[in-house]
């Protein structure tokens, strides 16, 4: 792997690690743009050898090489982007930006390039004739697609059009992540009068005086990092702070300085657009939606009015509900934004006789991590083993060898828990190294999880809430669609699969936190070692409805916002407040708040990936509830279950089609009726 142009590059050196790690300590930014430049002069090389090959087209020597094609830029790239999200510096980002084009341009050199989309074409066509496998003819046909929506087909003209749009959306997309977390790191709330604690749990104190001293200030400090802000707002009984709290929140990237992304989000709406009609498309949705399971803009709102009709009673019967319990405990005129969780979660404790605070005593994170993984050995037969000599990014990271009996280690986990300044927030999964297969042989993926859970303080470890331990095992989903993956192409392996079926494993895992045969394993007072109690067990599982409704409302409203920016099919001219308030009304409970605004600190949306793809994520829990409903009837720890949740699911990525995949697992097609049934919405 060593050249002679980039000799010093360790990017570009052979990695002389366990499992081919990257060598971390030894990467420094300044090796990126030139290990990317001379990456991305291999694979045109490689792409050379494609075009010019004088044999006949065919699947082995066009588009199976194709696929291998870049495998030098594919090492490199991973590594740029998951630490610019999960550890990032300035320096790094400045190597994101200077990389970020010449991968756009790259990829739409091949996309582009008539001669190569002549044989992959030619190919394409006499498919039928082929003698494929199942998983060739997904990637033949996905490699056509590809070209076809990377503007294969258009004139010459176009196509320089297409370049530049490309190319303009990589970079602003890159430029909202950095303002959003820019944003998010700006504010503190410092406080330095205990009566400005009122509520808040004695570690919520502890973990802000621990950011305080950390920030060598006196008193307490509390951010808009998700475990420092959750808690606030769900404790603190200073109304006029949790004010103050939220509307920072709603308000980042909204403040008219140089971190606002109004512009940026009008742009991105616009490109999107103009990308879509030059292709042939109405709008950017329809475009996205040719990839989904649900293939139309029609199809999605469909399903959207359909789960609002279903949840709207529900969610109104909540709002009732919190407005009644919220008079009932003194509050005068209406319920606000800052309000709802400060309430719910004291209707909760007086309606279930749970505190989320009263429950992390019962959740450190090392025995959460404990049971995360043992629930995959009870499951899937996986034993993990934490592995020191393998080469980190961040001294607080953990790498783990995942074990598969006698097939040895099939996968790398890096474990990446608690936040820090260069680090976006949220909870994902990603990958170094995706799976594959190689000379025959199975190429072991490089998994992480990135979080940021609450941090551990002098007096206590680092003590998850319920919500929490959801998430990480929401996360560990994906990260096994990722570690189990059992395919020949690394473009089809893993979480490679359509948008609105990759949640599927991520939001099936969620169902064991209910479970009270699982909790009731491991969950024990870090202290005392005392188990949870068995009522309070039973009351978690009996809340699992609990203001499920207004949930489900306010992620519609996500979809439907969603929706609207990707629906558009004239340029956006307008205020972009009043243009997602419109969207969202349907399925809004709560009166809108001055000075915010949500598309300008939507990721999802407009860095991550899930543009016309919000839906999704109600999309999967249609597919989960009713995948865990047999679980539910044949035990949660059925093995017979989890192997064929395993075979026909997690190991085949994007290999078969979704919803082939689903009918192989469940025995027919998918039905809304578990989710309406688990949600409680036929109930009321």
């Amino acid at each position: 792997m060593k050249t002679d142009t980039q000799p010093e590059n360790p990017l570009l050196q052979e990695w002389k690690t366990p499992f081919n790690i990257p060598p971390f300590d030894l990467i420094k930014p300044g090796h990126f743009k030139p290990a990317v430049e001379y990456a991305i002069e291999e694979a045109r090389k490689e792409i050379d050898e494609i075009i010019n090959s004088g044999e006949e087209p065919g699947f082995h020597n066009t588009v199976e090489a194709l696929e291998r094609a870049g495998s030098l830029l594919n090492r490199i790239t991973p590594i740029l982007f998951n630490l610019n999200s999960s550890d990032t510096t300035p320096q790094l980002q400045t190597a994101a930006r200077e990389v970020s084009p010449l991968l756009t341009a790259f990829a739409n050199d091949i996309t582009l390039n008539p001669d190569l989309f002549k044989k992959v074409r030619a190919i394409y066509e006499k498919k039928d004739n082929l003698d494929l496998d199942a998983e060739q003819l997904i990637l033949l046909d996905r490699r056509y697609r590809s070209f076809i929506r990377g503007g294969a087909a258009l004139h010459e003209a176009e196509k320089e059009q297409f370049r530049a749009i490309t190319l303009e959306m990589s970079t602003l997309s890159l430029k909202f992540e950095e303002n959003l977390l820019a944003e998010t790191n700006d504010f503190t709330l410092h406080l330095t009068s205990e009566d400005d604690l009122a509520g808040l749990p004695e570690g919520v104190r502890e973990a802000a005086a621990g950011l305080a001293k950390e920030r060598d200030v006196k008193g307490w400090v509390f951010t808009l990092h998700a475990p420092s802000y959750v808690p606030f707002m769900q404790y603190s009984d200073r109304r006029d702070l949790r004010e103050q709290m939220y509307r920072a929140y709603v308000q980042r990237s909204f403040r008219g300085n140089e971190h606002d992304n109004t512009t940026l989000v009008t742009r991105l709406s616009d490109l999107r657009l103009q990308l879509a009609r030059l292709l042939g498309y109405n709008d950017y949705a329809s475009y996205a939606l040719e990839e989904r399971m649900a293939s139309t803009p029609g199809e999605v709102n469909s399903f959207l009015a359909r789960l609002l009709e279903a949840s709207s009673p529900a969610g109104r019967r909540d709002l009732h509900d919190m407005e009644q319990y919220a008079r009932d405990l003194g509050h005068t005129g209406r319920l606000e934004r800052w309000d709802w969780a400060y309430y719910s979660e004291k209707l909760r404790l007086e309606r279930f006789k749970i505190d989320d605070e009263a429950l992390r005593p019962y959740m450190p994170l090392g025995k959460v991590t404990e049971a995360v993984l043992g629930l995959a050995t009870k499951l899937y037969g996986l034993r993990f083993t934490e592995n020191s000599n393998i080469p980190i990014y961040n001294s607080e990271v953990t790498a783990w060898e995942v074990h598969d009996g006698d097939k040895g280690v099939i996968a790398i986990l890096m474990l990446d828990f608690h936040p820090r300044k260069g680090k976006s927030g949220g909870a994902w999964m990603t990958g170094f190294r995706e799976q594959s297969r190689a000379d025959g042989q199975r190429v072991i993926p490089v998994i992480s999880l990135v979080m940021n859970f609450t941090r551990p303080t002098q007096a206590r470890p680092s003590l998850l809430s319920h919500s929490e331990m959801n998430t990480f095992l929401h996360e560990f989903g994906h990260a096994l669609h990722g570690m189990l993956s059992d395919c020949t192409y690394e473009s089809l392996s893993g979480t490679n699969v359509k948008r609105d079926f990759v949640e599927l494993p991520s939001q099936l895992m969620e169902n064991w936190s209910w479970e009270k045969e699982w909790l009731d394993l491991w969950a024990m007072h870090y202290e005392t070692g005392e188990k949870v109690p068995e009522n309070i067990l039973n009351r978690l599982k009996e809340s699992l409805t609990y203001n499920e409704g207004y949930a489900c409302m306010r992620q519609l409203s996500f979809g439907l916002l969603d929706m609207a920016w990707h629906t558009l099919q004239e340029p956006f001219d307008g205020y972009i407040v009043a243009f997602e308030r419109n969207a969202m009304a349907s399925a809004e409970l709560l009166p809108y708040v001055d000075g915010a605004c949500m598309s300008v600190s939507f990721a999802h949306l407009f860095s991550g990936g899930y543009a016309a793809g919000y839906y999704g994520y109600k999309w999967a829990e249609v597919l989960d509830a009713d995948a865990f409903s047999l679980f539910r009837e044949k035990g949660i720890f059925d093995s017979g279950t989890a192997l064929s949740f395993r075979h026909n699911i997690l190991e085949k990525g994007g290999s078969r089609e979704p919803d082939e995949l689903f009918r192989a697992f469940r025995g027919r097609e998918p039905s809304a009726d578990a989710l309406i049934e688990r949600s409680g919405f036929n109930r009321l």
